[in-house]
């Protein structure tokens, strides 16, 4: 078995810290919040709503799922790999309704890569 030297320790010491440190910066990263997709503070609700229960990476399903089960109408969108649905929402310190024109933009795989909201008047589309 070979002997590392006094320098080859303190070598290797630094490479693992430096790793480690990268790592840490890494996950770090990866637990902050989403950022936000409107600087409207009518739409920030239903911005929030959304990150909190559609990461990037979500299946398109499960897109569906969440849109569905809310009763959110959707339409038919310009390719294959968006949705495009009318989200309403009511604004829990003022109680004004408001609503977005959100579209979801999936990958190949039908993974959510992001989305884009616009406002929009609420009941725009027919349910």
């Amino acid at each position: 078995m070979k002997r590392l030297t006094a320098a080859q320790l303190t070598s290797l010491r630094s490479a693992a810290a430096l790793a480690c440190a990268l790592l840490l910066a890494l996950l770090g990263a990866g637990c902050k919040p989403s950022a936000s997709h409107t600087s409207n503070p009518q739409l920030q609700q239903i911005d929030e709503l959304i990150n909190k229960q559609l990461p990037p990476g979500a299946p398109m399903s499960q897109v569906n799922f969440f849109l569905n089960s809310r009763g959110y109408p959707t339409e038919a969108a310009k390719d294959a790999h968006s949705i495009v649905a009318v989200i309403e929402h009511v604004d829990t310190e003022t109680l004004q309704p408001s609503a977005a024109r959100v579209t979801f933009h999936f990958d190949v795989n039908d993974k959510l890569l992001t989305y884009d909201l616009t406002p929009a008047t609420p009941g725009a589309m027919q349910r």
